[in-house]
């Protein structure tokens, strides 16, 4: 069953290299524009969509979680071979495209630590770990 997870990040994977090679295309450039990425994505919402109905057996999901944790050395390794002085001296796109990108993450983790409700034991344990709120109190 856990080859079931590794089948899943595989058709992820295929998609997403195919639809990387397409957007690239749309780009003007001869490369794949994210694909990694959009498989990571695709992985993500097949898994939630399986959870959702059902369709998830225990173990494909361990195989599921192998993966996505596999995904950040990856991506780490895919990006050591990019070559930043070429991108840099192709034009300030690249630093715009970093700079938006971090403030789009900043922007998201903001939001969704927003949104998350503590239960009571986890504002006591914040206010405890915290000494500007102990001190205000």
């Amino acid at each position: 069953m856990i080859i079931y997870g590794t089948a899943l990040l595989a058709a992820c994977h295929l998609l997403g290299i195919f639809i990387g090679d397409l957007l690239g295309q749309a780009m003007g450039v001869k490369t794949n524009v994210g694909g990694v990425g959009i498989a990571m994505l695709l992985l993500m919402l097949a898994r939630l969509y399986m959870l959702k109905h059902d369709k998830l057996p225990k173990l494909t999901e361990l195989g599921v979680e192998y993966w996505g944790a596999m995904y950040i050395p990856v991506v780490v390794a895919m990006a050591a071979q990019q070559d930043m002085v070429s991108a840099l001296r192709g034009g300030p796109v690249a630093v715009l495209s970093a700079i938006a990108a971090v403030a789009v993450c900043a922007v998201v983790i903001a939001a969704i630590n927003r949104g998350e409700k503590l239960s009571p034991d986890d504002e006591a344990e914040a206010r405890l770990n915290n000494p500007l709120v102990a001190a205000e109190e």
